[in-house]
């Protein structure tokens, strides 16, 4: 049975098939990808494919190492990949492009073929590939606002698109370092770019990704917020791009600089999701009435282990969730035998008092012939059935429960 798609109706599109927007938005990131790769090929040699291995190798464990922060709350798939392509294609081909040019229409004129390349590395470089980076979080500001209801998913999505983009660079990165130095020089690389700072452009473009959060969840600073956490993303890629031409001593201290970084958004994650706890204890209890909700599901919505532990089957039993949603559906059995006793009286051994019983209504135990349209709902006093109505024996109902166990069904 195919997972109901609520967006998909809201939407008006076929629940199940992907919006159209999203297949031309992976489409040209793919032509992206596919023409950054060609110009990598054409430019380099036996070592474009050490670098495609070595580029894609980490790749896996740091995506999953940022989805770890996403699991109270997962981000829809769709728009995972579709941020991790536009970084991968869009920005990275984009940034090739735009960088070049200004190396060597603007910086190499002006400033020479070495101050040229330090200057475009440091000042040029961080604006245009943060600006490009940036653009798809403020593009799902302003079309896919929904998706982005607190800092945690603005810092998720600007991970992945800072992975796609550091995966693409560092194929160009390893492969020079082949061709240039060899596998020594290559092994120098990988470990300050693949080991030590994986997570450098992730966390220069989460400053934006907060920029846009906090846009997306408060009514002020629709313009600011975004626009200055571009500003750090770009001071951030700055000073790394920048620290290199101070050698091992300036990557050391901005290395420092981007750990602080680090531990500062675990934290704002931390500190969210205990928010979102908090709000789920108190607010998803008041719909407990309806039927719609448990005090177990209150319970399991708490914490990652209680709901990882609600979705595997016990023992050959369902899994918790379905046990719950049957639990609910026998929640609601008493109020339906309730309701149909009312609409329907059963036939009773003559001189039964049921009146005062709690499964059965007042007006439900008076003969069907005294119970006209202006009769009392609420009729006080036992009613006796005369010899006349008896017509088959029912279950005795005690206190709401069948068979006079005393005993719910459901508990």
């Amino acid at each position: 049975m195919a997972r109901v798609d609520p967006k998909a109706v809201l939407e008006g599109r076929i629940p199940g098939r992907p919006p159209v927007g999203l297949i031309v938005g992976l489409t040209v990131s793919s032509l992206c990808v596919v023409l950054a790769l060609a110009a990598d090929v054409l430019s380099g040699g036996a070592g474009f494919w050490v670098g495609v291995v070595l580029a894609i190798l980490p790749i896996p464990a740091l995506v999953a190492l940022a989805l770890t922060l996403d699991r109270l709350e997962p981000e829809p798939p769709r728009a995972l990949l579709f941020a991790f392509m536009w970084g991968a294609g869009v920005a990275v081909f984009g940034a090739l492009v735009l960088n070049t040019l200004g190396l060597l229409y603007v910086t190499i004129p002006i400033f020479g073929e070495v101050k040229g390349h330090i200057v475009s590395a440091t000042f040029g470089a961080p604006v245009i590939e943060e600006s490009l980076k940036g653009a798809v979080l403020i593009g799902m500001l302003w079309f896919r606002r929904n998706e982005i209801d607190g800092f945690a998913d603005g810092i998720i999505y600007a991970a992945m698109v800072g992975l796609g983009f550091a995966m693409m660079e560092n194929i160009t990165y390893y492969m020079r370092a082949f061709e240039d130095g060899g596998a020594q020089q290559l092994q120098a690389v990988f470990i300050l770019r693949g080991l030590i700072a994986p997570l450098s452009h992730p966390l220069f473009t989460s400053m934006t990704g907060l920029g846009v959060a906090y846009a997306a969840t408060h009514r002020r600073g629709q313009l600011l917020a975004p626009a200055a956490g571009l500003i750090g993303a770009m001071i951030l890629h700055g000073l790394w791009n920048g620290a290199t031409t101070f050698g091992l001593g300036g990557l050391g201290v901005v290395y420092l600089l981007d750990f602080g970084v680090l531990v500062t958004l675990i934290v704002i994650v931390t500190v969210e999701r205990r928010h979102t706890v908090r709000r789920i204890e108190a607010y998803l209890p008041v719909y407990a009435g309806t039927g719609l909700v448990t005090p177990q599901d209150v319970r399991m919505l708490r914490s990652i282990p209680s709901r990882r532990a609600a979705r595997r089957p016990r023992h050959g039993r369902l899994p918790a969730r379905r046990d719950r949603a049957g639990a609910a559906a026998q929640a609601r059995r008493p109020r339906q035998r309730r309701a149909a006793l009312v609409r329907h009286p059963p036939r009773l051994p003559a001189g039964a008092d049921v009146a005062g019983q709690a499964g059965v209504p007042a007006h439900a135990a008076a003969p069907r012939r005294a119970r006209g349209r202006g009769a009392a709902l609420g009729a006080a006093g036992p009613v006796r059935l005369p010899a006349a109505a008896t017509a088959r024996p029912v279950r005795a109902v005690t206190g709401g429960c069948v068979g006079g166990t005393g005993r719910r069904p459901y508990d």
